[in-house]
C-alpha cells in the first residue's frame, strides 16, 4: 500500500491540539470498561490495609455494600468478590464453599441490597480461598489436584453463589471440562441467564503474591500450580484453552495477568468472537505503586497508560484495583 510522504502527509498535523488528538483517538476508555476486585473479610464496620498492596484493603461485608454504592457512583459496572476465609473455616475439602452463609455468599446478598439492579457482581470460583493447603483443588494421596473431583465440588460453589445472586461466575482453577459441567448445573437450576467468565488462560506467574496475601492462602500454599495454571512459555496451548472454553458454553474468557500476556489477548481477540477480559492483578498493581513512590511516573498517568494498552490489544474490559482511581479521572 502507497502513503503519502512528506512534505504531503505531516503526521503532527493531527497532534498538534487537544480537540484533534482527541477526535482521531483510536482507542476509548471508559468506566464501563472496569471491573472493581474487592476482598471481603469477616467482622463488622472492618477495614483491613493489606500491606503488600498499598491503597487496598480487606473490607467487612457492610462496608463491601458501601463500596458497590462508591462505584455505581464512579459508572464501575461491576465487582469482583474474594473472600479471606477464616483459618478455621479452611479444610482439606474446602468444604466452606458450599456454605451459604459463607463470606462470600453474604457479601453478594450484602452488595444486592445496597445497590439492586445497578450493579454487576462477578464471583470467584475456586477452592484456593477455602482450602487448608492453599491449591485450588483436591488433592489426591499423592498431592496431585484432582481434577474430575475437583470439577464435581465447583459446580456445586457455582450454585451456591449464583443462588445468592451473583450475576457471573468466573471459574479460576484451571481445570479441564469445568466450564461445560457449571454451564449444565446452571441451567439445570434455573440460572440460565448467569454468565460464565472463564479464567481461560490463566498463567502459573510470578505476580500472583500479594492476592494470595489478600485472600489469606499465600503463607498455606504448599508446593506449585504448575500443573493446572499455564507455563508462561506457551501461546498457542492458551488459545486451545479458550476454544475448549468458548465451546463448553463460557460468555465471556479472561487472560490473567495481563501485561505481560498482551500477545495472548490480541490473538485470542483475532481468532474468537467472543469478549475477551484481562486481570490486571495484583502483582502489575504493587508494581505501579512501588514506581509511583519511588518517583518513577506519576500514578495516575502510568495507570491510564497501561489500561489503554489493554484495550488496544482487544480487552473488552479489565479487573483492576486501580478501577475506582481510573474512573475518577475518566469522570474529570
Amino acid at each position: 500500500m502507497s502513503i503519502a510522504s512528506y512534505p504531503n502527509l505531516r503526521m503532527r498535523r493531527t497532534r498538534a491540539s487537544s480537540w484533534s488528538r482527541a477526535m482521531h483517538r483510536e482507542t476509548q476508555l471508559t468506566p464501563a470498561d472496569l471491573i472493581w476486585p474487592l476482598f471481603v473479610t469477616e467482622g463488622s464496620s472492618v477495614e483491613e490495609p493489606v500491606g503488600s498492596l498499598p491503597g487496598v484493603s480487606r473490607w467487612s461485608v457492610d462496608l463491601i455494600a458501601v463500596r458497590a454504592r462508591e462505584a455505581v457512583s464512579l459508572g464501575i459496572p461491576c465487582l469482583a468478590l474474594f473472600p479471606n476465609t477464616q483459618p478455621d473455616r479452611r479444610s482439606e475439602d474446602g468444604a466452606e464453599a458450599l456454605n451459604p452463609d459463607n463470606l462470600m455468599c453474604r457479601a453478594i446478598k450484602a452488595v444486592r441490597d445496597a445497590c439492586g439492579g445497578e450493579i454487576g457482581i462477578l464471583t470467584d470460583v475456586a477452592l484456593d480461598p477455602y482450602t487448608s493447603h492453599g491449591q485450588d483443588g483436591l488433592l489426591d494421596d499423592a498431592g496431585y489436584v484432582a481434577n474430575d473431583d475437583t470439577v464435581a465440588v465447583l459446580v456445586d460453589q457455582a450454585i451456591n453463589q449464583a443462588a445468592a445472586g451473583a450475576d457471573i461466575v468466573a471459574p479460576s482453577d484451571m481445570m479441564d471440562g469445568r466450564v461445560r459441567a457449571i454451564r449444565m448445573a446452571l441451567e439445570m437450576n434455573g440460572h440460565a441467564n448467569v454468565q460464565i467468565m472463564a479464567y481461560s488462560a490463566k498463567y502459573a506467574s510470578a505476580f500472583y503474591g500479594p492476592f494470595r496475601d489478600a485472600v489469606g492462602s499465600g503463607g498455606l500454599l504448599k508446593g506449585d500450580k504448575k500443573s493446572y495454571q499455564m507455563d508462561p512459555a506457551n501461546g498457542d496451548e492458551a488459545l486451545r484453552e479458550i476454544a475448549l472454553d468458548i465451546v463448553e458454553g463460557a460468555d465471556s474468557v479472561m487472560v490473567k495477568p495481563g501485561l505481560a500476556y498482551l500477545d495472548i489477548i490480541w490473538r485470542a481477540k483475532q481468532r474468537f468472537e467472543v469478549p475477551v477480559f484481562a486481570y490486571q492483578v495484583s502483582g502489575e498493581y504493587a508494581l505501579i505503586e512501588a514506581g509511583a513512590a519511588a518517583g518513577v511516573a506519576e500514578r495516575e498517568a502510568l495507570v491510564m497508560e497501561k489500561l489503554i494498552a489493554f484495550k488496544r490489544a482487544g480487552c473488552a474490559g479489565v479487573l483492576t484495583y486501580h478501577a475506582p482511581l481510573a474512573a475518577r479521572a475518566l469522570n474529570g
